[in-house]
């Protein structure tokens, strides 16, 4: 069954007609008949609009779940010396309806619906009988925002009826039913500039970059060298020509690459990328592959794609001449490669889809596409210098080792980001380090010789290059090591669970912050202080950074605690809103089911912007106090910015 609305019919649907004149579905009346001989009537009638319906008396116990809406009812307040006389009078022309709008079976009620109850009035008794009628309108396509009807009834002087129809966020409900940020001051739209992620940009086209060049040592498309070597030595026919075809080679790899970053983005949309990369079936499918694949390159067994693939395709670009042949050499490059490049292009687009954008999978792939590109674009230039280059051998081997240690290393962050977006606890930062650490050691001694697989061969001795890695493996096993015991470990911030999920901590907690927008604002201006909103994700690599390397200094955390109430909002929290919200949104109606997806929102709908991390210092009123911040680990600047918005809020 889908999760479904109540509260979500409600705020885009009917935002408009709370601020614009409140919708009358329903027309409400209430008569007090006496007080006579001790007893008196109230009768509350609801003349109920043409092709409306309200819901009934009773709802089906599905659970809140499954978005049953709460039955009509009403409630009563009486003051001293009136008492009830007898059982509530509940009428109505109710009946079972499928209801296309929540999706199940309910109870409802057209035409006119009434509540009589009787009471006992005591001599001298005053005051006034009140009460309000509860209930939730629809027709067959919308519905209003639960509402209430108020009355007030005077025992002491004559009968008043009261048409008083408020909306349910005005109900003195527990404050996660009422749904009233929506409609806060506080989150009304302001007008800010900021470098809207240039930096990221860069980081991600760079990120992509870096990975194409490390591709290039996979045993997957090593192979592909010499068979980029014969195939271009039969083309060698001038310097020109060369060239030519080099070039062509080479935009043929980073068009192919393209168009694979493209369809990905296309087929998950741009608004969309970021709420699947902080999925858990997402990262626990790449956790799973990168596992897959190291244990693969440790020897257990070989990956490869069908040979009749790679076979037809090499085919091809062989019988084929000109320009097209040397594309499919370069989609032959693309397909036999991709069983190594795999894990690299997952890791990649997790980063890039963190942008939200087109721009991050473009430039993701497209970075990855030109540093694989450029090496073979070469080769194809110089073929006759390539046939000097060393064949597979024990080397490659290695290679093949270290990369699935670090494989294996790295496929803990694609775990530890849904860990953290679902709150499992399974990977809180002391078993995510100490796994680390130990397979650091594991490598360190892997490099040394001192572990080998079934398919290595042995190391007589060994070499200046493994001993150095080595030492650098085994150094910064012992680096993480007091991490254990709550040492930062900026190094690593990035990538480790933030310091909060850790159990033991002798270096000290995290100061106060609040995880909720409101309650923030309001304990902000209760206090008379400024806040600090930061907008953050459990995937945001940049946001780990920027708490290590900035949030954990000395001066910053000081001037925080100090100075302002810090708000930190998860856009990629998958906790569940009590009842969903449905909100309108560049004319459409978008439906918020998780408590990330409000605080995305609150990010897009107030400051216009969709990438984290990103801070801004507001006033009590919700009002920027300076321009925002993105990332950026300059700490000088960062202390210059707080004390800046302290002085304006002055």
């Amino acid at each position: 069954m889908k999760t479904k609305l109540y509260l979500s019919a409600i705020f885009a649907c009917l935002f408009s007609f709370v601020t614009k004149g409140q919708v009358q579905a329903v027309e409400w009346s209430a008569i007090l008949d006496g007080p006579t001989d001790g007893t008196a009537t109230v009768t509350v009638t609801g003349n109920i609009g043409e092709g409306w319906h309200i819901y009934g008396f009773e709802m089906p116990s599905l659970g809140q779940e499954a978005g049953v809406p709460d039955p009509t009812s009403i409630t009563f307040e009486l003051p001293e010396g009136v008492s009830l006389d007898g059982d509530l009078i509940k009428t109505g022309n109710e009946s079972m309806h499928f209801d296309d709008f929540m999706n199940l079976n309910l109870p409802w009620i057209v035409g006119q619906v009434s509540f009589t109850q009787k009471f006992k009035v005591e001599k001298g008794a005053s005051g006034s009988i009140t009460g309000a009628v509860s209930y939730m309108s629809c027709t067959e396509s919308s519905c209003t925002p639960p509402a209430r009807y108020e009355f007030d009834l005077s025992i002491g002087g004559p009968a008043v009826a009261v048409q008083n129809e408020v909306p349910a966020k005005e109900a003195t409900a527990a404050p996660s039913q009422q749904q009233t940020t929506i409609q806060s001051a506080w989150w009304d739209p302001v007008e800010v500039t900021t470098d809207n992620g240039v930096q990221s940009y860069w980081a991600i086209l760079l990120f992509g970059f870096l990975g194409g060049l490390v591709a290039l040592m996979t045993p997957c498309v090593w192979p592909m060298i010499p068979m980029t070597v014969s195939f271009f030595l039969k083309k060698s026919k001038s310097r020109s020509r060369s060239i030519r075809d080099a070039v062509i080679y080479a935009l043929s790899i980073i068009v192919i690459f393209l168009v694979l970053g493209i369809i990905l983005t296309l087929i998950f949309g741009p608004g969309k990328l970021n709420e699947i990369a902080t999925g858990a079936v997402f990262n626990l499918i790449f956790f799973a592959l990168l596992v897959v694949f190291a244990i693969s390159f440790f020897g257990a067994f070989e990956i490869a794609l069908p040979a009749k693939w790679s076979n037809a395709i090499d085919a091809k670009a062989e019988n084929t001449t000109g320009l097209l042949s040397i594309f499919f050499m370069a989609f032959t490059l693309v397909l036999v490669s991709f069983s190594c490049t795999g894990p690299i292009i997952g890791t990649l687009l997790v980063e890039a889809f963190s942008q939200s954008n087109l721009m991050g999978p473009l430039l993701g792939m497209g970075g990855f596409a030109l540093g694989l590109a450029l090496p073979f674009g070469f080769f194809a230039f110089f073929p006759s210098m390539l046939k000097e280059l060393p064949r597979s051998g024990s080397w490659l081997n290695t290679v093949k080792v270290v990369l699935g240690f670090i494989e294996l290393i790295l496929s803990l962050k694609f775990l530890s980001v849904a860990d953290l977006a679902y709150g499992w606890h399974i990977l809180d930062r002391e078993v995510f380090l100490s796994i680390w650490i130990i397979l650091f050691i594991l490598l360190g001694l892997y490099l040394l010789g001192k572990l080998r697989f079934s398919h290595d061969a042995p190391v007589e001795h060994t070499s200046v290059g493994r001993f150095f890695m080595a030492v650098a493996s085994l150094s910064f096993a012992v680096y993480l090591v007091p991490g254990l015991w709550g040492a930062p470990l900026k190094a690593v911030s990035a990538f480790a669970p933030p310091l909060y999920t850790q159990d033991f901590n002798l270096y000290g907690g995290t100061f106060e912050e609040f995880d909720d927008y409101d309650k923030g604002m309001a304990y902000a201006a209760a206090n008379n202080k400024p806040v600090l909103l930061d907008f953050s994700g459990y995937a945001c690599v940049n946001c780990r950074k920027m708490e290590g390397a900035v949030f954990d200094t000395p001066t910053v955390r000081g001037i925080i605690e100090r100075d302002y109430v810090m708000i930190k909002l998860m856009v990629d929290d998958k906790a569940q809103l009590p009842k969903p919200i449905v909100v309108e949104e560049e004319g459409k109606q978008i439906r918020l089911t998780t408590v990330g997806d409000k605080w995305a929102y609150l990010q897009r709908h107030k400051f216009g912007i969709n990438s984290q991390p990103y801070y801004i210092l507001l006033d009590n009123a919700g009002k920027p106090l300076s321009q925002p911040r993105v990332y950026d680990e300059n700490v000088g600047d960062f202390v210059a910015w707080l004390e800046e918005g302290v002085e304006k809020y002055k």
